[in-house]
């Protein structure tokens, strides 16, 4: 199984927030506390047959405190943000090395362990489609035609190309156009296998690194691994933090 690291540049931006929120917590108790002095002083000075209004003194107060819980709430959104994000962080390294199904339309090629680029096919009816193939530079590579079921099939390219020649190693995407009997528009999804090398929990959304190519952790569509009760659970337990997280930052965004 390929070790990997992720990213954590959240890390570094929950530390950012967290300084800002203490500097701005000091500067508010500084103020408040003067605040307090300079009332202090003007009640103990002031003319006993015409006492200030209260309401202009009371108001100052009220916003101070709302000011202060403000900051106060900010910060413990941010605490929770980063616990949330380290869930996430661990939830998603135990994909590392499971056999994932994703959406897709790219796939690998290698002809040195006789493994051909290889698709998973859902078309809702029998159609005929058209298939191109292009490399990683975008140069087609390969044209031609296939029937397909109802249903789930697979769709495999050797790696030779429409001229005969053989193309070398590497991530080659899938375009196809098909029609039904009638001549309908047939839409065909397309999905990929691969091995998780890598997992980048600081993207948002976070992202896989599968097959050498990168992908949404949203766009896994199925785990296939001997041991995939784990694996599963793992996954379960991300979208649960993922979809927390969210949550969570929107509540954040509506309080700021």
């Amino acid at each position: 199984m390929t070790t990997t690291t992720t990213t954590a540049t959240s890390n570094s931006a929950a530390s950012t927030a967290a300084a800002v929120n203490s500097s701005a917590s000091q500067q508010i108790a500084g103020n408040f506390d003067e605040f307090l002095q300079i009332l202090t002083t003007q009640l103990q000075n002031q003319d006993p047959l015409d006492p200030m209004d209260t309401n202009s003194f009371t108001q100052e107060l009220v916003e101070f405190a709302s000011v202060e819980q403000q900051i106060d709430t900010n910060t413990n959104m941010q605490t929770l943000i980063s616990l949330q994000q380290a869930s996430t962080d661990l939830a998603g390294l135990q994909l590392v090395g499971a056999t994932v199904t994703v959406s897709g339309t790219s796939a690998a090629l290698s002809n040195a362990t006789n493994s051909p680029a290889t698709w998973t096919l859902n078309s809702p009816s029998a159609a005929t489609a058209n298939v191109s193939i292009t490399n990683s530079s975008g140069q087609t590579v390969f044209t031609g035609t296939t029937s397909l079921n109802a249903g789930t099939q697979t769709y495999t390219w050797n790696g030779q190309g429409t001229n005969g020649v053989t193309w070398p190693d590497g991530n080659y995407t899938l375009a196809i156009s098909a029609t039904g009997a009638n001549g309908q528009a047939v839409t065909v999804s397309t999905q990929v296998q691969g091995v998780v090398s890598a997992v980048n929990t600081s993207a948002n959304p976070p992202t896989l690194t599968v097959g050498g190519q990168t992908v949404p952790m949203s766009s896994i569509q199925s785990i296939n691994s001997g041991g995939s009760s784990g694996v599963n659970s793992s996954v379960s337990s991300l979208n649960s933090s993922i979809s927390s997280l969210t949550s969570t930052i929107n509540s954040l965004s509506q309080l700021l």
